[in-house]
Parts: structure tokens; sequence; C-alpha cells
């Protein structure tokens, strides 16, 4: 874009001072000649010189509204002020821009349609732009600003952007260290070196702001180190002549490495033995200076003081090197403090959610000894909530007097109100569609409301619930659910998932619970359902009865209508940080119920669960979770070689609990394998994807799992993703050995003299129960075939009625021979590790996991990789 605009114009100096006699403005077009004339000082009749003018053409120019600017007419006072008006921007055009949007640089820019064009805005919105992509990186860049001229003295102005390469870090060095290496100093920065492996990483930019964010996380490096001199004398980035990379250079000056001296507390405080708080502190004499470890100090008699009611104390470490014997000794002053009170607790910021259902969770009341334990307390009782914003914390405010405090709760609402309609897969139900809606907050008082449908090939339900947490204001919650689940059970052949019985329940629950300490709970519960358990088809007899032979006495026992009537309770002891996410605490709960108050099915069922999470440092959580449960039976089994515990009420362990193995793949089994035809060479099956594999369940379990979340960069966490690595160990078993559902004849091959298995014969019948004989017949061929009849005798006819008085033989079903192996009913550990990952994906909540099975029991079904998308986990 030319220069175009003349520069200020001198006038001759007259011999003599002159008066104004007329006075006129040319050119203006938008502007009106007395808003021209008003940004000068001159009017007529006023006298002038050369000075007057000159400073008349610099008012103009300072105006920005003129393009060109003149003044004629000097000699005989008639002066003319003669202006060409800068142009209206009609368009602001970018181009070429691509890392940057459009739309974030237009909000950082002036220039703008229908405001006056001028240059020096140009250039100033140029320096914006290039600053923009400094930010990002690429200083490179280059901005080529072109003005297109248009009618009506108007103008497009074009941006063209040469965004050039991102600028990366290509070299740090570090000059001055002698103790550690410059790989390890380099280790403690947030700015990387541009490497290959490095390809996808935003550490490699260059920053201005990380370089002095990198000067102070070497300074704490070396501070936890003992090196309390150390500092940074020098630190300069290079921008290569290509303007491609930086080269950073760091100066530093290691120092001396000091050890703790003396380790005092001085409190102020009467209340406080200064030599007990001393011995408690982190921090030993003698051992490497650390500051992070005097800063935990700090905290930690502020926590202290804090449990003692003292809300505002201060905590002066003072320090005393001796630059002789390289000792740093420290005096923590606990300044003089009040016990403080409660004055007011303030809730703000929510407007749907009521007061109440935020103050029944704060642990101290107005007018209450301050204590900093229960304001952390309640501070995690809020987040656990999940009606509010994560990472609310409680602020402390000095109030009316100095031994008051008002504790202040600003609180962010985020919606509480979810539906969901996903549709997925997974390799536990297969397709799977969802439709949920649930109301954690309803109404602003902390109750939930709850509706669910689920459909898969395997499962359907339909679930209603509702729970008041705190039922007529008091610390009891009462709620109930409604439901109706259809489910089928299946078993393998091979990779042939066949369902082997259906279980439709429908029944309800009421659940109440009361606190019985601030981490105590009781809880109880009382539950109806009727339980309807049928066999497919394939296992069935033509008249509707079970087949053994093929289903087996241990599904055959399984069938039939159940009521179950059951009471139980649960006594739990909390102390998560939150129950939403937990990074900290810990978490009891052992439960019992008993079914026979009534109903059909008598039992008792004990279980138990335990979970501990803490916070490893660096964004690494850890956790132990273990869980185990054993159902005792209070009636007698049917009969000999079956349980007491029917199939359906039993336990089973597998995916998803159980990573590494595949659904029910541990514990208890049947496996069938058939014997190959032929008597001679009479073989049988060992190919496990031709044996059938019916999972039977368990009394008893256990299983446990120690998992490593582990942390990754901001991109990541905002995309919602949770990788972590995990071990599991556990079991299932302790039920009786099924009797066998068939027993075979041992033969004699007539030619050869081996023996082999020989089938079983079974009376025939047809669907409606009668039996069935055989008799031969003539097909259209002319051929003798054998057909079935209900003819005792002679042959049908072809109304159905039996002609003739031959007796014919019964027709028999055949049972190719085979052999149940019962497997898996062992206490012995179970071992599986892995690495999986969460994702809250727009899909729905993903898992995936790939995990090996290191130890298994004969019978076991492994699995590697498992995922779930569509269902919560």
């Amino acid at each position: 874009m030319g220069t175009t605009a003349k520069a200020v114009t001198s006038v001759a100096a007259p011999v003599s001072v002159r008066t104004i006699k007329t006075l006129r403005v040319e050119g203006s077009q938008r502007i009106e000649p007395e808003t021209v004339l008003s940004y000068t000082k001159l009017r007529i009749g006023i006298p002038y010189t050369a000075e007057t003018l000159d400073q008349a053409l610099k008012d103009l120019q300072a105006s920005d509204l003129f393009a060109d600017y003149s003044i004629a007419g000097v000699e005989d006072g008639n002066i003319v002020l003669r202006v060409r008006e800068n142009p209206i921007i009609n368009r602001v055009i970018i181009e070429g821009n691509k890392a940057l949007k459009s739309d974030k640089i237009t909000k950082e820019i002036k220039l703008a349609p229908r405001q006056i064009f001028t240059r020096t805005a140009v250039r100033q919105d140029i320096a914006r732009i290039i600053e923009l992509y400094r930010r990002q990186g690429r200083f490179a860049a280059v901005i080529d600003p072109k003005m297109v001229n248009l009618d009506q003295n108007r103008v497009d102005v074009v941006f063209e952007i040469s965004e050039g390469p991102k600028s990366k870090v290509r070299q740090i060095n570090i000059l001055g260290n002698e103790v550690f290496s410059d790989d390890q100093i380099r280790g403690q920065m947030a700015t990387k070196q541009s490497r290959l492996f490095r390809l996808l990483s935003s550490a490699t930019s260059y920053d201005q702001d990380r370089l002095s964010y990198d000067q102070q996380k070497l300074r704490q490096f070396y501070l936890t180190q003992g090196y309390a001199d150390f500092r940074v004398t020098s630190a300069v980035a290079e921008l290569t002549p290509d303007k491609k990379d930086f080269i950073i250079t760091y100066v530093v000056e290691e120092g001396k490495r000091y050890k703790f001296g003396d380790v005092t507390v001085d409190s102020q405080i009467r209340d406080f033995d200064n030599n007990k708080l001393a011995a408690s502190l982190p921090l030993k004499k003698g051992d490497w200076y650390n500051a992070k470890l005097v800063e935990d100090s700090v905290d930690n008699l502020s926590q202290t003081a804090g449990l003692f009611g003292y809300a505002f104390t201060e905590v002066n470490p003072e320090f005393a090197k001796d630059a002789e014997t390289l000792t740093m000794g420290i005096n923590f002053n606990i300044a003089e403090a009040k016990r403080t009170y409660v004055e007011r607790i303030e809730i703000n910021g929510n407007t749907q959610t009521q007061d109440k259902v935020v103050r029944r969770e704060i642990r101290l009341a107005e007018g209450d000894a301050f204590n900093s334990f229960q304001v952390k307390r309640s501070q995690d009782r809020i987040n656990s909530l999940g009606y509010f914003q994560d990472k609310m914390e409680i602020k402390q405010l000095p109030g009316s007097a100095p031994d008051r405090v008002i504790l202040e709760t600003n609180l962010e609402e985020k919606s509480t109100g979810e539906l969901q309609l996903s549709a997925g897969y997974s390799s536990l139900e297969r397709f799977i569609i969802q439709a949920n809606i649930t109301q954690r907050n309803f109404r602003g008082k902390g109750q939930e409301l709850r509706a669910g449908v689920n459909y898969s090939s395997y499962s359907k339900s339909v679930e209603l619930g509702f729970t008041e947490p705190y039922l007529f204001d008091k610390n009891i919650a009462l709620g109930g659910d409604i439901f109706r689940r259809d489910y089928n059970s299946f078993n393998y052949v091979g990779n042939d998932r066949q369902t082997n019985y259906s279980q439709v329940s429908t029944g309800f629950q009421l659940r109440t619970g009361v606190p019985l300490t601030e981490f105590w709970s009781l809880s109880g519960r009382y539950g109806l359902s009727y339980d309807q358990v049928t066999l497919d088809s394939q296992y069935l007899n033509a008249d509707g009865t079970c087949n053994t032979l093929v289903a087996g006495r241990y599904l055959c026992d399984a069938i039939g209508n159940r009521w179950t009537s059951s009471v139980g309770y649960s006594l739990s002891r909390d102390t998560l940080n939150s129950r939403l996410r937990p990074t900290a605490g810990s978490r009891f709960s052992f439960s019992q119920d008993f079914a026979g108050l009534g109903g059909d099915v008598k039992y008792i069922r004990t279980r138990f669960e335990g979970s501990k999470y803490q916070n490893l440092g660096s964004g690494f959580i850890g956790s132990i979770v273990a869980e185990g449960g054993y159902i005792h039976a209070l009636e007698k089994s049917p009969r000999a070689g079956s349980d007491a515990v029917r199939i359906t009420d039993r336990f089973y362990l597998g995916e998803p609990q159980f990573r590494g193995f595949d659904i029910r793949g541990v514990g208890p089994r049947i496996l069938r394998a058939a014997y190959s035809n032929g008597t001679p060479t009479q073989v049988l099956a060992t190919d496990r994807n031709t044996i059938q594999d019916d999972a039977l369940g368990g009394r008893a379990y256990y299983l446990a799992r120690a998992e490593i979340e582990i942390p990754l960069g901001s991109g990541a966490r905002e995309l919602g993703l949770r990788p972590s690595i995990y071990a599991q160990v556990g079991s299932l078993f302790g039920i009786t050995k099924p009797g066998p559902s068939a027993t075979f004849p041992t033969l004699i091959d007539p030619t050869t003299g081996k023996e082999y298995v020989g089938s079983t014969f079974t009376p025939a019948s047809n669907s409606a129960g009668a039996a069935l004989y055989t008799y031969s017949t003539v097909d259209t061929t002319g051929a003798t075939v054998t057909a079935n009849t209900t003819c005792a005798a002679g042959t049908p006819d072809t109304t159905g009625a039996c002609v003739g008085t031959a007796a014919n033989p019964r027709a028999l079903n055949e049972q190719t021979p085979f052999v149940e192996s019962f497997l898996g009913n062992s206490a012995k550990p179970r071992l599986s590790v892995g690495v999986g990952v969460n994702w809250n994906s727009p899909f729905g909540p993903l898992r995936i996991d790939l995990a090996k099975a290191l130890l298994t029991q004969k019978g076991d079904d492994p699995k590697l990789i498992t995922f779930n998308v569509g269902t919560q986990f």
C-alpha cells in the first residue's frame, strides 16, 4: 500500500501579519465543512502567520480523517482548506490464513466495515496479527496489506498472510552446570527440543511465557535438591536466520549444596507444644535441604492451627543460612491468633438448587468453632453431589471481628438432567439401543428421578426409580425402584454364541438409609421379584419337557417360575473426597440379603466391597479395589448332584468386571465334548471351538484390582481421555459338582475287538407328547423308506387312520455320545494385567481394554481385547 498522503505543507512566512477575510472548505463529501474547520483554530477575522497555517495542517493530519490536505489563498486572506477524505472501508478480507481462523483475527484487529480507513490503523492491525502468530510460535509470518479502490470513495482492505512454519526450539543449551547433566535439567523444563519422536507435541514450540516458567521450574528443581544459592544468570532465545527455529541458552550458577540445620517451631499460640510440632514436621536436621518440604511444613502447621479453630494463622519460616557449615536452619514462627468462630455461611451462585441442599452438606453451622478439617469435608461433600462444576472451594473470609470468619461458597451450577439416546456395539451385549433420562437434582431439592429402557441382542430392561435423600428434611434417605428385566443367558460352541436359558424378572425394591456418624451409614431394603426361567427350544423335548441329554441336568434344574422375597442391609464407611471421580480416601461396605421372607427361594447372600484411592503426585491416581461374596443356601438341594443355590441366583465373574477374561469366563463350568462318528477310530473332540461351554456360576467369589490412572496433557483431558494400567486377581468357586446328564454304554467292535462308546436311544414323541413308531413305505420314486407314525400297528391312510394289524417298532431318538467335564471350581487365583482407556466420546462413554491373563485355571476363557460403546462403565 503506497503512501499518497502529502507531508504537512510549510507556508512561506509573510512579510507582515495578515487577517483571514474569508474561510471555506473544498473537497469534503461526508464531513460537513463546519466539522472540518472545527479541527483547526482558523476563524474569520483572526490574524494568521505561517506558523498558524502550519499548525492548522498538523491538526488536520492528526484527525486521521483525510488522505490529502492543503491551504490556498494565503496571499490575500481568502483562505481555502482543500481536503480529500480518507475512504470508507467496505470489507476487510483475510487471505492465506490456515493456522488461525479468520474470526479469531477479526476479533483482534480494529479495522472493520463502515469505518474510516487510515494507514495508521493498518499498521497497528498488522502488528496485532503478527503478535497473534508469534503467540502460536510462527515468527516467520508475513502480512502484506492491499487496498482495492471502489466507487463512492470506498475501499476493500485485504490482508494477505504468509503464515510460515511454526518456529520450533531446535536446541536448549545449558552453561554453568556441573552437578546435573544437560539432559537432567532439560527434563525439568516444560519446553522441549524439537525431535522426530515429539512430532505431535506442542511443547517444542517457542513461547516467551514458557521461557519464564522454565526458569521457575529450574529454580524449584535445584531448591528441592539442596542448592539454596542457585540462580539463572541469563536466558537468551535466538531466532535462527531462516526464522524457523530458536536456540535457547541458559547460564546457571548452581552454588553449594545445603543440609537442614536446626528445625524449630516458635508458636505464639499457647495451645501448641513447640517441640511436638517440630517433631511432626517432614524435614529433619541433617537431611538435604528441600524447599518443597518447607512449603509442605507451612501448610501442615496452618492446617493444624485450623483444626484447633484458628482460621487466619500466619506461619512464617525464618531461614538461618550458614555458608561455612553449609546448613540451613529454619524456625517456623506461628503468629499469635485468636480462636475463630463461624460468623456466617454464604451460598452464592445457586439459581436452581435450593440453599438447604447445599447447607445440609456443610459440616459447620453459624456460631460453631472454626475447624479446617470440617471445611475440607464440607467441600468434598458438596463436590460429590455432582450438581456443580468441579473443584469448588469454600473460601475463608475475615468476619466483622478478628475472631470471626465468613465461609463463602461460590457455586457454578451445571446441568443435572441427562437424556441419553444412544446406539452402540459392545463385545458383551452386541448391538445396543439405550434411552435413559435422569434428573439428579429434581426440582432443585437433591432428589433423583430416573427412567430407562435398554435393548440389546441378549438383554432388555425397563426401570423406573426415585430417591429422596432427606425425607422431611431429616437425614433419612428413602427410595424405590420398579423394573422388568429380560435376560438371555448363553454359551459358546466355538465362536457360535447361542442362547441356553431366558430369565424374565419383574419386581420392585424399596430402600432407606441413615447416617450413623460422619463416615458410617446404615441402609436397608426390601425387594420382591417374580422370575420366569425358560430354556431355548433346542433344549426341549417335543412335549416341552427339558431334554437332559441336550441341555444337561444343571440347566434343567434352572427352569421354572419363582417368587423371591428378600430383605437386606448394608453397613458402609465412606471417606472418599468425591463419589463421582475420587482421588483420595476410602470406602468399605458390608451387606447381607435374606431371601425367604415368603416366596420360593431361600438363601443368605453376603458381600463386601472396599476401595482405597490416593493421589500419587504429578497427576497419577492410584487405587486398590476389592470385593467378595458368599451365598449360603437355607434349603436342601432338590436331588443328589445338584446345588441348593439355583443357577440364576449365583455369582458370575468375567468381562467386564474381570478384564482379561470373557463374559462369565471365570469359575465353574461344564465343557461338553462329543465323540466323533465311527467305532474303530472314534476320537474325543479337543478343539475348544467345537466344545459346548456352559458357565454355572459360583457360591463364593473374590476380586481385587490395583490400578494407576495416568495423566495426559490438557488437550487429551479436554477430550475426556483417561488411560490406566492395572493388575487384577480373583476367583469364583464353591458349587456342588453336577451329576452326569447321561451315561453311555461301552461297546466292542466285532471286527476289530476294540472298545468304543456307543449312543443312547430314547423313545421319540411328537409335539403333542404322543408316542411315535416307525413303518416302511414306498416313496414317489418307488424306493422303500422308513417314516414315523403314531400308529402302534398298521399304517396311516390319507385321513390319518391306522390300517392293518402288523405291530410297528417304537421310534427312537439317538444321542451321540459325549463327555462332560466339570472344571474351574477352584479358589486358586486368576491373574491378569493390562492397560485401558476411558473416553467420553461423542457417541457415548467408551472403554477399551487390552488385558493379558497370566494365571488361569483349566476351563477358563481368557480374552485379550474388550471394548464397550454406548454403555456405562
